[in-house]
């Protein structure tokens, strides 16, 4: 997937993204400080904002096949169960009842299939949301800070279905998040932002532990990532 001379302006701020290329079947890690760009070159890439200028590749993937978490995610005012299998039906799938119980399961909300989504706690909503993306099998994983507030346990189970989910039939990941750790253990490529433009990029080590742009040594540096 790549973008060329990509270019949103929301009121001060201006993206401007002169050529960038996310290679698909990997998983690719956005970085850079608040207010760089990074949840609007998503949206973009999702299709929920439209760009000013410039152009998106996707090599062939259809809105359908592309779907994006956020940090707060948004349950609809239904039961779990239909939040779960909303994207099925969107599609115009019919939901796999024995692996949506097996999703639920995973979830650890078997028994609270027919319970409001909504009063489920933030971690609960948080795996919902999760499962949610994965359950339709998209090509295209764009996850917003989903995995910020999580527990380290938590955490090591969503990074555990995303590796899974690479091992048995890759897709494409981006996510946003300040948890650099967590990037590295799991991303291939890792990529910075800064002020709306994209400075650098490379492998989650060479992004995260020998960082050669200067901006990114300062991000990484400020992050206390050397003592992991």
């Amino acid at each position: 997937m790549r973008m060329i001379e990509l270019e949103k302006k929301l009121g001060d701020f201006h993206l401007q993204i002169r050529d960038l290329y996310l290679a698909p079947g990997r998983i690719h890690g956005l970085i850079g400080p608040n207010g760089c760009g990074k949840t609007t070159l998503c949206r973009l890439l999702a299709g929920t904002l439209i760009a000013d200028a410039g152009s998106i590749d996707y090599e062939g993937l259809k809105p359908r096949d592309i779907t994006m978490t956020a940090q707060k995610p948004y349950m609809l005012h239904d039961s779990v169960y239909k939040n779960l299998v909303y994207p099925l039906r969107l599609r115009g799938i019919r939901p796999d009842e024995t692996r949506v119980e097996q999703w639920l399961a995973r979830c650890g909300l078997a028994d609270k299939r027919k319970q409001s989504a909504r009063s489920l706690s933030s971690g609960e909503q948080q795996k919902l949301s999760f499962a949610r993306a994965l359950i339709f099998d998209p090509q295209l994983v764009i996850v917003d800070e989903t995995l910020s507030n999580l527990d380290p346990d938590s955490t090591r189970l969503f990074e555990g279905w995303m590796l899974e989910r690479q091992a048995t039939r890759s897709i494409t990941w981006i996510l946003i998040s300040h948890q650099l750790p967590h990037l590295f253990r799991v991303c291939d490529e890792i990529h910075f932002l800064e002020k709306g433009r994209h400075l650098a990029s490379g492998t989650a080590e060479q992004m995260l532990l020998h960082p050669a742009n200067d901006a990114v040594r300062r991000f990484v540096a400020e992050q206390s990532v050397q003592s992991w």
